[in-house]
C-alpha cells in the first residue's frame, strides 16, 4: 500500500523546493536495521492517467518549470514517450537549450542509465518512465541523486 503522506512529501519538495524530514534509507546488501538518515525529497513519482493529450497538459507546467531551473545544469529525459517531441517541447515553452534526450533498449538499461546521470551531478534532475520500479531501483535512484546532488522524477503512465 502507498504511503500518501511520503509520496506527497517527496512530490511536494521536487517541485516547490519544501524541506523534509530525513527519513531512514537502508544502504544496498545492508540489513533492514542498519539505515542511512538521508532527505527523501531526492526522489518522486508522479503518476499520470487518461489520453496522451491530457498527459501532456499535465506535463507541460512541470517539465516548463524544471527546464527554467536548470542553471549551468541539464533537465535529462531518460525515455520519454515518442509523443513527448522536440516540436512539443519548444511549442510547450521550455527552454530546449538545456534539455539532455537519451533514449535506451531496456527498462534495466534507464535505470542504470538514470542512475549514472543523477550520480555524474550535471544534471539538476533526471526524469524516468519506467512503469515498474521495485524497492532496490527507487533506493538505487535516491542514492544516486543524493551522491549527485541531483533530483529523479519517475513518470509512470497508465
Amino acid at each position: 500500500m502507498l504511503n500518501t503522506q511520503s509520496s506527497e512529501r517527496a512530490q511536494l519538495s521536487l517541485f516547490h523546493g519544501a524541506a523534509s524530514k530525513p527519513q531512514a534509507i537502508p544502504l544496498p546488501g545492508e540489513p533492514a536495521g542498519s539505515a542511512w538518515a538521508g532527505p527523501v525529497e531526492c526522489f518522486s513519482e508522479l503518476a499520470l492517467c487518461g489520453s496522451k493529450e491530457n498527459c501532456l497538459l499535465l506535463l507541460a507546467p512541470v517539465l516548463r518549470e524544471l527546464s527554467q531551473q536548470a542553471g549551468d545544469r541539464w533537465l535529462t529525459l531518460i525515455d520519454a514517450p515518442a509523443w513527448l517531441t522536440r516540436s512539443w517541447l519548444r511549442n510547450a515553452g521550455l527552454k530546449r537549450d538545456v534539455i539532455l534526450l537519451l533514449k535506451t533498449r531496456s527498462a534495466a538499461t534507464a535505470v542504470e542509465l538514470a542512475c549514472e546521470a543523477l550520480q555524474r551531478g550535471r544534471s539538476h534532475t533526471v526524469i524516468s518512465w519506467l512503469q515498474a520500479l521495485d524497492a532496490h531501483s527507487r533506493q538505487m535512484l535516491t542514492l544516486m541523486a543524493l551522491q549527485g546532488q541531483s533530483q529523479s522524477l519517475n513518470i509512470r503512465l497508465g
